[in-house]
């Protein structure tokens, strides 16, 4: 979802502020039969009273239709590795919602109403009104019909938050941030340095996530551990960070809260910041700034178990991290018991914030999902061993259970903050990534425990120094203040089983014998389970495995790659394996890029993914050329610079030989998630024949189409045509003159739309809507077209287009006899019917010439 853009002409803004100020008003309420009159009793028990009364006065909302059925897990659980794990969760889940969705898909589409499903917790986000609302909870197959609504990343609990560049500022001593390794108080405190000096483990082969408002991920604490670094200065962004939210400007982590930033640093960061500061981190952002919507959320869950690429295309469920921390929480949990039982199935622990609503003395006032039986709840402490004020405090108000589970530090915690900065801020959400690292360690120095959610919870809880409070409930040993006390990570690495196996070695360069840094060491079992790690820059690694059989990968740029097979590791055993490394030779790669047109495309970036070599901009002839690439096998990227029109994004290999390397490359046409692609079409115009009774500003005029029209796989027989420019399937949306970026959910609902050239037009005297028709049944095509069209800021000239339906093809043309601005001022694309998938040509950009025309054709959807 992208960010409403100012309004060039007139203001109708929402504020960041108004809009948390209204998610947090909506508290759940029990729902009341009367608000859905016309619902049966027993329908109306699975409406949600918010969003009862948000239909309630005849409009539309998005809310989420909660199917009765859920997965089987049971056979996930049964895996031996956390890959197959993961895969099999996945694969179930999957299947199942796709199965068990199907038939309230169909309704839907019959009713043309737009749909999201969503796999993780088998529900499907729709938007509608009563009639809608009241006709999907007679269902046989709906559990519940909730609203969206939205969490809350927790509050900074403090007075006097105070930014630093300065990492010893931040920790309030003298140190010199340049590779110190002091740890911060809280790192001290959970004992997590002194696991790094007796147990040599800092979180090897251990990957950790959050969900938060994103990460820098080239901050200079956090860039090395990032799973996405290529450890040669390039980044590789795919399955390593998705933004659930669209607020990312690129396809690069960005953090524009600095919440996730600074949880991912307690949890990672180098110079004594992070508790397991040799862990690779991965992140999803599922919070637009601090606010965390039910969609978006959902979102980055099943992104969690299956990571994909930026698009959210080709999940890799293999590659989902082994740990995930959420310092997030609000009113209800609708949805993450689910999320919670599909992660812990995958073997990936999970740990929440129990939240910021205490005031020291009140019980019961932890919130969701830390609060929830499935979920491994933390609450903070401050330096002097005391509960932190904020801190919440059980028995759960959902169920009445024993929370928090366990407290770690969370007050003046210094960390990582975007801008290279340091920050030291207060919150469950601060003591939460404690809980989160911690686990690193554990996983790391047994590895036998990874996957094992009831045998670490079990750990950490025994592990614990017990806090004798028992004014909200419990006992000394496990309180509702403290849980079972506080972390003690060396004292549940000390109970774990140390039955590990250590490799570790050095990388060299063969010829010359210097250290190698940045080079992957990778195992696999032989039941395929992976870990990772990166030598440091004194060439060294380690990496504590389970007994068993392994091979070992070695690679690196520049350096020929080397494998060592059936290698038999003992319990306990010492295992030392260097490595020297032979450099390769380095030819010249080169090459014309094309647009899709087969014209040459200058001004695009062509990237050598996994070379240290930055990218290079192709000239006016589409050339491009890297002088020096070592021997090897590289992803080619290549991606048009703005406007980028229909070009796509090119993704292909570069296998560099014993010679120079020339590789021509044309982009491939731009598609959406849905399959629609946009190219260039030859222009044919149309005239139009039949006025349509549309006049003004702001006006609109429903018409009747001579064929059925397929839009994101609905059928439609009628349209709602606008004098700003639009097609609109779903409603007839006055008032929508301040165009937007594409897609834009939430933002106008601009959903289920066509846009010629959508802009604030006005029809004059002078102006005109008509439509066509042309053809014989099967191969007929219908224009609605708008003719000399007044720009209502002023500007000068007119614009005459049009949109033209194929009824064979069921494509549609946008056609352009002129535009007097050239489009500057115009979005000009189509978006589906939940405002989520969307095929941008163009946003504010001058990029329309009289006389052409563009198509968009239907994807598989």
């Amino acid at each position: 979802m992208h960010q409403p853009q100012p309004s060039r002409r007139r203001s109708a803004v929402w504020t960041v502020a108004s809009l948390a100020a209204a998610a947090l008003l909506t508290t759940p309420l029990p729902a009341l039969a009367a608000d859905s009159p016309s619902a049966s009793a027993a329908a109306s028990a699975k409406i949600d009273s918010a969003l009862a009364r948000a239909v309630r006065d005849g409009g539309d909302t998005t809310f989420f239709v909660v199917l009765k059925d859920r997965a089987d897990l049971s056979g996930a659980k049964k895996q031996k590795t956390h890959a197959k794990k993961a895969e099999a969760a996945y694969r179930e889940l999957r299947s199942h919602a796709e199965s068990s969705q199907k038939s309230l898909n169909a309704f839907l589409d019959k009713k043309k109403a737009g749909h999201q499903g969503y796999w993780i917790a088998n529900a499907v986000k729709v938007t509608g009104g009563q009639d809608l609302v009241n006709e999907l909870a007679e269902r046989p197959d709906v559990a519940s019909v909730v609203e969206r609504r939205s969490f809350k990343l927790d509050d900074i609990e403090t007075s006097d938050k105070q930014v630093t560049a300065s990492r010893a500022a931040a920790l309030g001593t003298d140190s010199s941030a340049d590779g110190t390794d002091a740890p911060a108080w809280g790192v001290a405190d959970i004992k997590a340095d002194q696991v790094w000096d007796q147990y040599q483990d800092r979180g090897e082969g251990i990957v950790i996530a959050n969900v938060d408002s994103g990460v820098q991920y080239d901050h200079p604490d956090l860039a090395a551990n990032y799973r996405g670094n290529n450890g040669d200065g390039t980044f590789s962004n795919d399955y390593n960070f998705y933004d659930a939210t669209g607020t990312c400007a690129t396809t690069a982590p960005c953090d524009n809260n600095g919440h996730g930033t600074h949880t991912m640093g307690t949890m990672v960061a180098k110079n004594g910041l992070g508790v397991a500061p040799n862990a690779k981190w991965i992140a999803a952002k599922g919070c637009t700034t601090d606010l965390c919507y039910d969609d978006e959320l959902l979102d980055a869950g099943q992104w969690i178990l299956a990571p994909t690429d930026h698009n959210g295309q080709n999940p890799r469920p293999d590659l989902a991290p082994n740990i995930v921390n959420n310092s997030w929480g609000g009113d209800d949990g609708t949805f993450y018991t689910d999320i919670l039982n599909a992660w812990n199935s995958a073997g990936i622990f999970e740990a929440f914030a129990a939240g910021n609503d205490g005031n020291g003395v009140t019980c019961s006032t932890t919130h969701p999902p830390g609060s929830q039986a499935e979920s491994y709840g933390v609450g903070a402490y401050d330096v002097n061993g005391r509960i932190g004020s904020f801190s919440g405090f059980g028995p759960s108000p959902i169920d009445g259970g024993a929370k928090p589970n366990i407290t770690a530090p969370g007050v003046q915690i210094p960390s990582t903050w975007p801008g290279n900065s340091y920050n030291t801020i207060n919150g469950t959400s601060m003591a939460t990534p404690h809980v989160a690292g911690a686990v690193a360690l554990l996983w790391s120095a047994a590895p036998s425990l990874i996957g094992d959610i009831q045998g670490t919870r079990k750990l950490l809880d025994e592990g614990a120094r017990d806090v004798d409070d028992t004014h909200c409930g419990g006992t000394a040993e496990m309180n509702y203040v403290w849980g079972e006390g506080k972390l003690d990570i060396l004292a549940s690495v000390e109970k774990a089983p140390h039955t590990a196996a250590v490799v570790s070695g050095k990388a060299t360069d063969k010829a010359t014998g210097a250290a190698l840094p940045n080079i992957t060491v990778q195992s696999t079992d032989a039941a395929g389970a992976v870990r990772t790690v990166t030598t440091g820059t004194d060439g060294t690694y380690r990496l504590p495995l389970a007994a068993g059989t392994y091979s070992f990968a070695y690679s690196g740029y520049g350096y020929a790659n080397r494998a060592v097979t059936g290698v038999t590791l003992a319990e306990s055993q010492a295992y030392t394996r260097d490595i020297a490394l032979t450099a390769v030779p380095s030819h010249q790669v080169s090459g014309i890029v094309r647009d899709v047109t087969g014209k040459p495309l200058p001004g695009a970036s062509v990237e050598l993914t996994g070379t240290p070599l930055p990218a290079v901009t192709t000239d006016a002839n589409g050339r491009y050329t890297f002088k020096k690439v070592a021997e090897g096998s590289y992803g080619l990227a290549v991606k048009p610079a703005a406007p980028v029109l229909c070009n796509g994004v090119y993704t292909g290999t570069a296998a560099v030989g014993a010679a120079d390397l020339t590789k021509n490359v044309q982009v491939p046409n731009r598609t959406d998630n849905s399959g629609n692609v946009c190219a260039p079409a030859a222009y044919s115009w149309i005239a139009g024949s039949k006025k349509v009774a549309l006049t003004g500003d702001e006006d609109s005029a429903k018409i009747s189409l001579p064929f059925s029209v397929k839009h994101y796989g609905v059928s439609y027989s009628t349209a709602s045509v606008t004098t700003d420019g639009l097609i609109n399937f779903l409603s007839s949306r006055v008032g929508d003159y301040n165009n937007t970026a594409l897609p834009a959910a939430g933002v106008n609902g601009v959903k289920g739309i066509v846009a010629p050239l959508w802009d604030d037009l006005t029809l004059d005297k002078k102006s005109s809507v008509q439509t066509a028709t042309t053809g014989t049944r099967g191969s007929r095509k219908f224009a609605i077209v708008w003719n000399n069209a007044a720009y209502a800021n002023g500007t000068s000239g007119r614009a005459t287009f049009e949109a033209v339906f194929d009824e064979a093809t069921g494509g549609v043309t946008l056609q352009y006899q002129s535009v007097a601005d050239r489009g500057a001022g115009a979005t000009v694309g189509i978006a589906d019917q939940s405002g989520s998938d969307a095929l941008q040509y163009s946003f504010n950009q001058a990029v329309i010439a009289n006389g052409t025309a563009l198509g968009f054709t239907q994807g598989a959807k």
